[in-house]
């Protein structure tokens, strides 16, 4: 952390001074004259080059202070009191940079300014770290996986977990990194999208899941018995469907995913067609050479209205038409109630993803079969952004698409929140998954 000052007395300050992307920051302005007015200015540069600014104006309390996690704004970019307020409250400041995207492993900068009128009166930065200190990187290539493997670095054996992405692809290696810190040996595995693996989204052998768990349990970094799988929105469906097949995987964490199989994904999701990735029936998985039955998306009158028309579309509009066919959601059903431990299952009411009712497939199942504890979480006023860590921002919430833009639902203040929440009730059912008896 860095701090200058313009003016002799007022003071502002960032700390801790190591903070990682999911720490809680204290932001503070100490000796302001009492009850008078400071604006704090951020800035921060995202993971594509891309500039995001926030501001928020505060009155001083009667000593002078100005406190985030104890003061609302006066005006400005959120509006009630959040110590993370002026991080998840930032908007795009220009254009994302050509060189595209940056290692992921790099810390990100915060920038504040303080003010008072015209006058600048402090600033202060710190970085936040994407990996915590203290840990161990390992590619894995065995068995033909694709992963990076974080653990603490202090050769013991941890509680794994088996982290799987979304339909995007890849990797969400600073994601697991994040996860590392709080003391758990976390494998990024990619399943698709990733070089070594297929481009596409269709005919992934169940297999292949098995495999990393095998690898977990031999790389001596893992407690054999204790290995979680954790995945968002495509890959939560993944996790539970892994975890309904593997025993050896005994505690399961769905963000916004779904307990039924849904069709695969057939072209590049970047430069493909969307109609046509809607409507090609594509297997996503197999099991033993045989592929398993998928709920189909529908591409609707409605949808394909909104796709001529250059607007906003939302994947549960392709998604949900199916759940009316009994007979297609009893056959593409995950058996929830076959997984080998606990199962937290996270949703949130305004999800323009899977949306609730594909979690509620896997609550009633869980509900009438496992011996198992499970919980259904369900996110007043959240989209389908709430599934990365916690403390960015989520003033977006639409994204690019393949010749479409998706719409994810939520407020920002509502994502910012439920994101936070969850990646706490993460933490906190792994701990318990994994509690000593």
């Amino acid at each position: 952390m860095t701090a200058t000052q313009a003016r002799e007395h007022p003071t502002l300050e960032i700390g801790p001074e190591r903070p990682c992307l999911d720490t809680v920051l204290h932001i503070r302005v100490c000796g302001l004259p009492p009850g008078g007015e400071v604006t704090l200015q951020a800035r921060q540069v995202g993971p594509w080059g891309l500039l995001w600014k926030s501001a928020a104006t505060f009155a001083a309390d009667g000593e002078g202070t100005v406190d985030l996690a104890r003061d609302a704004p006066v005006r400005g970019s959120y509006r009630h009191a959040d110590p993370m307020g002026l991080v998840w409250s930032m908007t795009p400041a220009g254009a994302a940079s050509e060189a595209g995207a940056a290692d992921q492993r790099t810390p990100v900068r915060l920038d504040v300014a303080a003010s008072a009128g015209a006058a600048q009166i402090g600033a202060a930065s710190c970085e936040r770290l994407r990996i915590p200190d203290g840990l161990r990187r390992v590619e894995v290539r065995d068995q033909g996986l694709v992963g990076v493997l974080y653990v603490p670095d202090d050769d013991q054996p941890r509680p794994g977990v088996l982290l799987l992405g979304g339909a995007e692809g890849g990797l969400h290696e600073d994601d697991a990194a994040l996860l590392a810190g709080h003391g758990f040996a976390v494998l990024a595995l990619a399943y698709y999208g990733a070089p070594g693996l297929r481009a596409t989204l269709e005919r992934i052998p169940l297999e292949y899941f098995g495999q990393a768990v095998e690898y977990m349990r031999g790389c001596g970094q893992v407690h054999p018995h204790q290995i979680a799988a954790i995945g968002g929105s495509k890959g939560g469906e993944a996790a539970l469907l892994a975890a309904s097949v593997f025993p050896r995987i005994t505690a399961v964490v769905s963000l916004l995913g779904s307990g039924v199989v849904t069709q695969g994904i057939s072209q590049d999701v970047l430069t493909g067609s969307f109609l046509e990735i809607m409507g090609t029936p594509v297997a996503c998985c197999t099991h033993q050479d045989r592929e398993l039955p998928y709920l189909p998306n529908v591409a609707t009158p409605e949808l394909e209205r909104l796709v001529s028309d250059g607007a906003p579309v939302t994947l549960r509009m392709a998604f949900e038409p199916a759940l009316c066919d009994t007979r297609l959601v009893s056959a593409a059903a995950i058996s929830a109630e076959r997984i080998n431990g606990p199962v937290l299952l996270i949703s949130s009411t305004d999800d323009e993803g899977y949306g609730r009712a594909f979690h509620d497939i896997a609550a009633q199942r869980l509900a009438s079969g496992t011996r198992h504890s499970w919980q259904h979480v369900v996110h007043a006023g959240a989209g389908h952004g709430i599934i990365a860590p916690p403390y960015r921002p989520t003033t977006g919430t639409t994204s690019p698409g393949p010749g479409v833009t998706f719409s994810h639902g939520g407020t920002p203040e509502a994502n910012a929140r439920a994101c936070a929440e969850t990646w706490q009730a993460t933490i906190r059912f792994l701990r318990t998954a994994f509690a000593p008896a």
